[in-house]
């Protein structure tokens, strides 16, 4: 098993190449359609519980600094810290620019394909956090939408809807 560190580095500089060759978001793609296996049952059964049910698991298993709230019709995932970002900064050869659209990558055609709204702040590849936003309900999707993109780049605000 290839340690965290390389992983983190290998994936990295995977990153790199495939978006020279304008590849990435097919990446992103095909992990999204494998990531169905894992979480599109729950997520669809269960809607927010099992998105909840999920990253509650992925909390423990990937060490995140990850707090998760629920208000109602809301999911709030906010990494404190993300230890991947975190490892791939650490690296002499530098984190790709597009780094942190690989958790966006694969969950927003996957929440789409469920139902569910999702919204990213990206806090950009020089502060290992961001916030995630998902709901079951359009209408506080988009308000949260409208309420980040006052205070935020465009770039840093993605979402799976228009």
């Amino acid at each position: 098993m290839i340690p965290s560190d390389h992983f983190v580095r290998f994936y990295n500089e995977v990153f790199k190449f495939l978006d020279a060759r304008n590849g990435l978001q097919d990446y992103y793609d095909e992990i999204s359609r494998h990531q169905d296996f894992h979480c599109q049952k729950l997520f669809k059964e269960k809607g927010l519980d099992g998105v909840e049910e999920y990253y509650q698991k992925i909390r423990v298993e990937e060490n995140c600094d990850m707090d998760i709230e629920r208000h109602g019709h809301e999911l709030i995932l906010r990494m404190n810290r993300c230890p991947s970002l975190s490892k791939a900064i650490n690296n002499d050869a530098g984190a790709c620019p597009k780094y942190c659209m690989h958790c966006p990558g694969w969950c927003l055609p996957l929440y789409t394909r469920v139902g569910l709204y999702d919204v990213y702040d990206l806090k950009g590849l020089d502060e290992p956090a961001c916030e995630e936003f998902i709901s079951d309900d359009i209408e506080i999707a988009r308000a949260r939408r409208d309420e980040l993109l006052k205070s935020r780049p465009k770039e840093c605000v993605v979402c799976n809807f228009e």
